[in-house]
């Protein structure tokens, strides 16, 4: 333990906490910490950023800005981030002074997928099997086993950016080039049953707080509706909790974790690992006795964590930019959402409306797991999503 933690076991409200990255994870978490009688700065180079607009305080300044990170340490008690492209340097420029969770170095493995493979594959977790590709060199020839894939970046690629399907050498190869020679993986593509997510939080302690484990659905790689609990079979489910603990466990982790499962010929294989909360854990929102912000709150504070038990079964579906129309000034139908009286709406206060944008999410809850999705797919079918 570093003597900081020694000095500060627990932070008490109202200490100010500190938020690298002002999305809708940020503002979520400002909700999360202010309920609880905390203050806020968010670090965000964006001025109308979602968090930045009700935080107490809102530093403007790039994430690598060394005075803006200055004042962030000077005047916060712990800090935390809420999106893997922050550099690990300004964790590490931070953790000198003050406790940062998660650390630096769990947040670096999971900002690289090379990284993140060769430990996932390290630690003897389940991962399709994959190529590191630092050269033309390194692509496999056409009757390897591993065509037909998926061609990544190694860095900075999320949200199906920075990807190629590949059928053989000679796509792959283009699709290398187009990515500028940047070190990429090259990724088998299985045939997927179904996608699971396990969210969880770590305490300081040690201690973790599984939320149920959700079914997951993409559309254009981004996430489109997460069911929790997940259906299938349950031992998949608890499985998949498992390994998500074991994913914490060896990254050493303090604070809220995301890992993503395909489900491939009913095995488990670990997709990826976000070092924050995670968009299909949204649903904790609305349907957990504790959400995944709140379990942000108190991991990065050393408070024991709350329980994350599941009291109604939720669907939650992703509203992207794509549903606004053209005009800026017009919104979506939202009456045919709000008429619901058991759907609950989350708008992120976000300016600009653009495909692929994540500008908000609804959640449908009920003690039938049926009867959410049901509601929840009519409500998403009248919103023209996916159309």
């Amino acid at each position: 333990m570093n003597h900081h933690q020694e000095q500060t076991p627990v932070i008490l409200p109202p200490a100010m906490l500190g938020m690298l990255g002002g999305g809708q994870l940020g503002r979520f978490f400002v909700v999360a910490a202010h309920e609880m009688g905390y203050k806020v700065t968010v670090l965000d180079p964006d001025a109308n950023s979602p968090a930045g607009k009700i935080a107490d305080v809102h530093i403007c300044a790039a994430f690598d800005d060394k005075g803006a990170l200055l004042k962030l340490a000077n005047t916060c008690e712990a800090i935390s981030t809420e999106f893997e492209n922050v550099p690990a340097d300004s964790l590490s420029f931070l953790a000198e002074t003050k406790p940062v969770r998660p650390s630096a170095y769990s947040v670096a493995i999971a900002q690289h997928r090379v990284s993140e493979k060769n430990f996932l594959k390290h630690a003897g977790l389940p991962v399709a099997p994959f190529e590191v590709i630092n050269e033309v060199e390194d692509l496999p020839i056409d009757d390897s086993d591993i065509y037909p894939a998926i061609l990544k970046v190694a860095r900075f690629g999320y949200d199906g950016k920075g990807q190629a399907r590949v059928k053989n050498q000679h796509e792959a190869q283009a699709a290398f080039a187009q990515f500028e020679r940047e070190e990429c993986v090259l990724e088998k593509m299985l045939k997927l049953d179904y996608e699971v997510s396990v969210v969880l939080a770590r305490d300081v302690q040690g201690n973790v707080a599984t939320f149920p484990t959700s079914e997951n659905s993409h559309l254009n790689g981004i996430l489109d509706v997460s069911i929790a609990p997940a259906r299938g079979r349950d031992a998949i489910s608890h499985q998949a909790q498992k390994l998500a603990i074991l994913v914490a466990e060896k990254l050493a982790y303090t604070g809220v974790l995301g890992v993503e499962f395909f489900v491939c010929g009913g095995e488990l294989l670990v997709n990826e690992i976000a070092p924050r909360p995670h968009n299909s854990g949204h649903y904790t929102i609305d349907a957990c006795v504790t959400n995944q912000f709140e379990q942000q709150v108190r991991a990065m504070t050393g408070l024991p964590l709350g329980s994350s038990r599941q009291h109604s079964s939720a669907v939650m579906v992703n509203l992207l930019g794509d549903i606004w129309p053209e005009d800026i000034d017009s919104a979506p139908e939202w009456q045919v959402a709000l008429n619901n009286p058991m759907l609950k709406m989350h708008l992120y206060g976000k300016q600009q409306a653009r495909a692929g944008r994540k500008m908000g999410h609804f959640t449908v809850i009920n003690v039938s797991r049926d009867e959410a999705i049901k509601q929840a797919m009519q409500v998403r079918a009248e919103l023209k999503i996916g159309e």
